[in-house]
């Protein structure tokens, strides 16, 4: 048996020492494991919302905006995003299996997805609010 002395006086067995030494690395490592973890879910959620963010007003200039007569001219106006939703029963049951449903919306805040006309209003808004105040 190996004993080891220690500064503040006591003596321990080296086996039991070097246990303790093996715990104590396994546990900074998963330390180092937890925190570098974090530390990437943390930039790529603050990527994430930085690369979503888009100012229209940065898109859809003043002169541009004084050209739509009210909120639907404004939708009418907007880009037009296609999107692939599930078929219904009824139209595999007429058209077979390979049959495609696609719908069309406007994109009215240049994000590249279709929006309801909720977002619609509220991005209509904010450039009104903006322009026409």
């Amino acid at each position: 048996m190996h004993l080891v002395p220690l500064f503040y006086g006591g003596i321990y067995n080296k086996r039991v020492i070097l246990q303790a030494r093996y715990v104590l690395e396994i546990n900074v490592r998963y330390f180092e494991v937890l925190i570098i973890g974090g530390l990437l879910l943390i930039s790529i959620n603050s990527v994430a919302s930085d690369l979503k963010y888009i100012d229209i007003s940065e898109i859809i200039t003043k002169e541009e905006f004084s050209k739509y007569r009210d909120v639907g001219d404004f939708i009418d106006s907007s880009p037009k995003v296609t999107i692939e939703v599930k078929s219904e029963p009824e139209d595999t049951a007429k058209y077979g299996q390979d049959v495609v449903k696609s719908l069309t919306g406007s994109d009215c805040d240049r994000d590249g997805e279709m929006d309801d006309n909720k977002t619609c209003n509220a991005v209509y808004y904010k450039l009104w609010m903006k322009y026409e105040r």
